[in-house]
C-alpha cells in the first residue's frame, strides 16, 4: 500500500525587513522601466557612463605622470597631430591625457559638492517644515539671504579666505548652493505632514525623529535624488569657474584649470583653439548629461511634469 504524497510545507511569511526590500526592488525595477522610455535621459546616462569609465581607467590609459611638467613629451603649444590628437599645452604636455585625467577631479568635485549641498538643503527643509514656528522663520530667512546673494561672489569669497584645495572648492560650492533644495524640500515636507497618517503617527506616540525619519524622509527622497542629479551639473560649472579664476587647487588637473592655463598662455589671442575648445566642450557635455538625467528622473518620479520623451 503506497503512502499518500506528503503535503507541501506551508510558506513561511516573510519578515518586515524582507518585505521592505521586496518593495524597494520592485520600485527600482519600475523606476528603471519608466526611465528607459526617456530617450534623452538614456543619452545622458550613456554619456556619463563613458565619462565615468574614462575617469576610472585614467591611471591605466594615460598614466599618473601625465600632469608632470618635467620631461614633457612634446613642444609647447604644438597643434593637433598623430602623436598628440589634441595638441600640447604651454609646457608640452599631452592635452588629451590632461583632459582625461581632469575628468577625475571635475566629476569628483561635482558629485561631492552636489551631495553635500543637497544634504544641507534637505536637513534645513525637513526641519523647517516639521518644527515651524520661530525656528522655521529663522531658517527660511537665512535661506532667503543666501538666495538673494550672488552665489558665485560668495563662493569666490570663501575660496579666497580659505586654503586653496579641493576641499575648499567643494565646501564653497555646497555652502552657496543649498537654499534652492531647502525651499523645495520644505514645501514637500509641509504637504506630507498635512496628510492624515502623520496625525495618526503623532497620536500613537511617534516623536519628532520618528515622524521625520520614518514618514517625511521617504516621501521627500525622490525629490532629493532628482535635485542631486541637477545640482551636479551646476557644481561642475562652479568648479570650472573657480578654477578658471585661479581659486582652485593648483596641484591638480581639472577642466577649469586647463582653461585657466590656456588663458595665462594667451591661447585666445594667439588662436590656439585646441587649448580652449576640448575642456569647454567637456564641461558642456557633463552639464548637459546630468541635466538630461535629472529631467528624466523628475519626469519618472512626478509624471505631472509632462517632460518630453
Amino acid at each position: 500500500m503506497t503512502a499518500p504524497p506528503a503535503s507541501p510545507a506551508p510558506a513561511v511569511p516573510a519578515g518586515p525587513r524582507a518585505l521592505a526590500w521586496q518593495r524597494r526592488r520592485r520600485a527600482a525595477a519600475r523606476f528603471w522601466r519608466e526611465y528607459r522610455s526617456h530617450r534623452a535621459g538614456l543619452a545622458g546616462l550613456a554619456a556619463l557612463a563613458l565619462l565615468a569609465l574614462a575617469a576610472l581607467t585614467a591611471p591605466l590609459t594615460v598614466g599618473g605622470d601625465v600632469a608632470s611638467v618635467t620631461g614633457a613629451p612634446g613642444r609647447p603649444l604644438q597643434g593637433p597631430s598623430g602623436e598628440f590628437p589634441l595638441g600640447t599645452d604651454r609646457f608640452g604636455r599631452d592635452l588629451l591625457g590632461l583632459l582625461v585625467w581632469g575628468t577625475r577631479v571635475s566629476l569628483l568635485v561635482g558629485l561631492l559638492a552636489a551631495v553635500l549641498s543637497v544634504a544641507i538643503g534637505a536637513v534645513a527643509g525637513i526641519t523647517a517644515g516639521h518644527f515651524r514656528g520661530a525656528y522655521a522663520t529663522v531658517v527660511m530667512r537665512v535661506t532667503d539671504w543666501f538666495l538673494v546673494m550672488p552665489a558665485l561672489v560668495l563662493a569666490i569669497a570663501l575660496a579666497t579666505v580659505m586654503s586653496r584645495s579641493l576641499g575648499t572648492v567643494i565646501l564653497a560650492i555646497a555652502v552657496t548652493s543649498w537654499p534652492t533644495t531647502a525651499r523645495l524640500v520644505r514645501a514637500q515636507t509641509l504637504a506630507v505632514e498635512a496628510r492624515p497618517y502623520i496625525e495618526r503617527a503623532k497620536a500613537l506616540g511617534g516623536g519628532h525623529r520618528h515622524v521625520m525619519v520614518r514618514h517625511v524622509l521617504p516621501n521627500v527622497m525622490p525629490l532629493v535624488l532628482a535635485q542631486t542629479t541637477l545640482m551636479v551639473s551646476a557644481s561642475v560649472l562652479a568648479e570650472a569657474t573657480l578654477a578658471f579664476l585661479g581659486l582652485g587647487d593648483p596641484t591638480v588637473v581639472s577642466w577649469g584649470g586647463l582653461l585657466q592655463d590656456a588663458r595665462e598662455a594667451g591661447a585666445v589671442s594667439s588662436g590656439d583653439w585646441w587649448y580652449l575648445v576640448p575642456p569647454g566642450v567637456a564641461i558642456a557635455v557633463v552639464a548637459l548629461a546630468f541635466t538630461l538625467c535629472g529631467r528624466a528622473a523628475e519626469a519618472v518620479l512626478d509624471p505631472r511634469l509632462g517632460v518630453g520623451r
